[in-house]
């Protein structure tokens, strides 16, 4: 129950951010995309990076065990990536 809490205290302060920052506007997520405001791309890039920094330090306390990642599927990936570029760029359009 602990776990389930704290992931949706972290999810709404997250989101949270993101509406504060103005993120979540239409202007600047069409922005993005004509590489003309790329403050979305920096605000996600350091939510990864500190995240990264985040779990990898809990699992050398040994607070956090990470799981063992199967190997992907290079092709299944790339389609879906396909499909979904197809899609978010008819969406804009």
């Amino acid at each position: 129950m602990f776990e389930m809490l704290f992931s949706l205290v972290v999810g709404f302060t997250f989101g949270f951010a993101l509406q504060k920052a103005g993120l979540s506007k239409y202007h600047k997520i069409v922005n993005v995309f004509r590489f003309t405001d790329l403050a979305v791309l920096k605000f996600m890039m350091t939510t990864l990076a500190v995240s990264m920094v985040g779990v990898f330090a809990l699992n050398s306390l040994g607070i956090v065990a990470l799981p063992n990642i199967p190997a992907t599927y290079v092709i299944g990936n790339l389609i879906g990536g396909l499909i979904f570029g197809v899609g978010m760029a008819g969406a804009g359009f």
